[in-house]
């Protein structure tokens, strides 16, 4: 299946398919819950490059997955006692507002523009992620200003999910971390916590436009909610430091290997 407004790609060979839709959810859910992104920034370039997908169905399908991915991630954190319930609903707020214009973009911005601006987030948050120092234990604070910034962060969060299907978390921690002052793992619980309300909304919307590979999005996203446990324990036991390089240099990967795909479809 491809995107409206694009060039039909070839699908693998069937067998190659399915057997890629479960690396790429496995993959996804790990880093899911390691870095409590969704898994959606992994998930995105290897439905383009290793299922056929153009850059708008993988990032629908991305999100229909993340739906039960960021629920059980959330789950494992909010066991864990690393979840601001209080801070993740506030969030929630604007996210949900945010998924809805996210989704609304998607079907209006050229696929040109939209694997462009994609490469841009991963590069901005990739280089924002190893010049911050990370704390383990701070404790998330609330006051008006930080309930207004919480809104803002929310709204941003849900245009990245709406637009990319990357669930936006990719924007959440750095964000809680940098200028919230957030422990790295409350950051990440109650990035996945934000997650489940907007993922469902804008995946609502994507399934009402007919944009979903649903099929392959149940196969990715059983896949992925089955790893992102394992994922989250790996995040417990990584130091705050470690994981925030670790998680640029994902970034700086995706990026690259977006970046290839997309002088490649310019030139042909």
């Amino acid at each position: 299946m491809t995107g409206s407004g694009s060039s039909p790609t070839p699908r693998p060979a069937r067998a190659w398919y399915w057997i890629a839709l479960v690396l790429t959810g496995a993959l996804g859910g790990l880093l899911s819950g390691l870095f409590g992104v969704g898994g959606g920034i992994v998930m995105v370039p290897l439905l383009i490059s290793l299922c056929g997908m153009d850059q708008r169905r993988a990032a629908t399908t991305s999100l229909a997955a993340i739906v039960p991915t960021s629920i059980v991630g959330s789950l494992t954190y909010l066991a864990n006692g690393h979840i601001d319930v209080v801070a993740g609903l506030i969030i929630a707020a604007g996210a949900v507002v945010g998924s809805i214009i996210g989704t609304n973009l998607l079907r209006r911005i050229p696929l040109f523009w939209l694997r462009w601006l994609f490469i841009l987030l991963l590069v901005v948050v990739a280089v924002r992620m190893v010049l911050v120092e990370p704390e383990r234990g701070a404790a998330l604070e609330l006051s008006w200003i930080v309930v207004l910034g919480y809104l803002a962060l929310g709204l941003a969060m849900g245009v990245a999910s709406g637009l990319f299907g990357i669930g936006g978390g990719v924007i959440a921690v750095p964000a809680l971390v940098a200028v919230f002052g957030v422990s790295d793992l409350i950051a990440k619980g109650t990035s996945l916590l934000v997650l489940v309300p907007t993922s469902i909304v804008g995946t609502v919307a994507n399934l009402r436009a007919r944009l979903v590979d649903l099929p392959a999005g149940l196969v990715v996203g059983v896949t992925a909610t089955i790893a992102a446990v394992p994922g989250v324990a790996l995040a417990l036991f990584l130091p705050p430091r470690l994981s925030s390089i670790l998680f640029a240099v994902l970034l700086a990967l995706a990026a690259t290997q977006l970046t290839i795909a997309a002088l490649r479809a310019r030139r042909t």
